[in-house]
């Protein structure tokens, strides 16, 4: 019992290096909704190997609302979509910013039945040794 408690409560204190992608087929449509979240700090820190030409604190940091071309553009330089065999580009819906977690919501058109999708998540590749980028694909019966 002590070494579970143990455990949970070092878990409580590490830092982890996680991203959640949900990806869903809206059935009888051509569309893919896409739905992202990870840490504020590590999605900071990763745009900086997109654009380091900018001052991301400035950008970034005191902003009710974070600008949804910049988090629009690195979301799709990241994280690569194919439906049957050809690449898909995003289109940001909604980003939001809560307790230290960027969520971001995408739209892409795809085909009516899809018969093949290829997901490939570079977010945070190559930063972190525990790194984890969770893909979840949800579609019709192909």
């Amino acid at each position: 019992m002590f070494n579970i408690l143990t455990l949970s409560i070092w878990f409580l204190f590490h830092p982890v290096h996680v991203t959640i992608t949900s990806i869903d087929h809206v059935p009888g449509t051509d569309s893919l909704k896409v739905f992202c979240r990870m840490y504020f700090d590590d999605f900071l820190h990763d745009y900086q190997t997109y654009d380091d030409d900018r001052d991301l604190t400035k950008i970034f940091g005191n902003q009710p609302t974070l600008p949804a071309d910049l988090v629009n553009n690195y979301f799709n330089s990241k994280v690569f979509i194919y439906v049957n065999n050809k690449l898909l580009i995003g289109k940001l819906s909604t980003v939001n910013l809560v307790d230290n977690e960027i969520s971001m919501n995408l739209h892409y058109k795809a085909v009516k039945k899809p018969k093949k999708i290829t997901v490939r998540n570079m977010m945070l590749a190559g930063w972190f040794s525990d790194q984890v980028n969770m893909i979840i694909v949800r579609t019709d019966k192909f």
